[in-house]
């Protein structure tokens, strides 16, 4: 159950135990301050007095969660978790949107908590347990106005081999692996339930062999990026990966080399080009 709190509340373990401890308090908090302030209604039926003691705990239930969150240091967890229940009564007004677009097919969870990666690889995982280590020491990867930014996690392996390191790699550092096949990839729903569950936000191909199926891409619009290593266009499309691209790089002569990161379309490495990082051939 605290795992799938967790996962629905996009939030670290630590910050979940924060959470629980703020409502705990909080409800006690309120609980001793609406017995104190129901003595100073001199009330004998018993169904009015119970009617007039829960309309007092409605009234406090917010301010005191608020102001325990304050001392746990969870305000913006719980005023936006309050806003969302007044909304869902009716007692706030949702904003007016202009020139709203469809929202695509798998809507993804954007928090200024944290952000949910997939790692999807074919083989022995080195750019997959870079990334990890990357976001293990780097908790806080956008910079906010106000203390540290989103936390970026690597909740999920994406893996298309059985026999891949990547899938080592996964079990050593305890994160969940999936494990995908050709059928229900290309031609079922492209594990898109798989993702939805582990609430994935944004997804990276680093060494993946396969090409991303239409619906996937359509489901995360500009949230598919691939690591490609060589300097696009050139030496990009079907069959061009590892260690073929560098082989294809040295037999045409070329003086120089490098990495490209784009974003993944319907084409073998045809996306728009995000960074590039250029090496001498030696």
């Amino acid at each position: 159950m605290l795992n799938r709190l967790q996962k629905k509340w996009k939030v670290t373990g630590l910050q979940l135990t924060l959470i629980l401890f703020t409502f705990a308090i909080g409800g006690s908090l309120t609980g001793y301050a609406g017995r104190r302030l129901m003595s100073f209604f001199a009330i004998e039926q018993k169904w009015l007095w119970a009617i007039v003691y829960i309309f007092i705990i409605i009234l406090l239930w917010p301010l005191a969660v608020l102001l325990v969150s304050l001392l746990t240091g969870q305000f913006s967890f719980f005023a936006r978790y309050i806003k969302r229940i007044g909304s869902r009564i009716g007692l706030g007004t949702k904003p007016e949107v202009r020139n709203q677009k469809p929202e695509p097919l798998f809507t993804t969870h954007h928090s200024p908590i944290s952000t949910h990666i997939a790692i999807f690889a074919s083989g022995a995982g080195s750019n997959a347990q870079k990334i990890i280590d990357h976001f293990a020491s780097s908790p806080a990867f956008l910079p906010a106005e106000k203390g540290e930014g989103p936390k970026i996690i690597v909740s999920l392996i994406v893996c298309n081999n059985p026999a891949a390191g990547v899938l080592k790699i996964a079990a050593d550092e305890k994160i969940p692996a999936l494990l995908i096949e050709k059928e229900k990839f290309f031609r079922g729903n492209a594990y898109l339930d798989e993702l939805r569950e582990a609430h994935i936000d944004f997804i990276v191909l680093a060494g993946f062999l396969w090409k991303i199926p239409s619906l996937l891409i359509k489901a995360y619009p500009r949230r598919i990026i691939n690591i490609h290593p060589a300097l696009l266009p050139k030496y990009g499309g079907k069959g061009m990966y590892g260690d073929i691209v560098h082989a294809t790089v040295i037999a045409r002569g070329e003086k120089e080399s490098g990495i490209t990161i784009h974003y993944v379309d319907e084409q073998y490495d045809h996306g728009d080009i995000i960074f590039q990082a250029k090496c001498p051939v030696l």
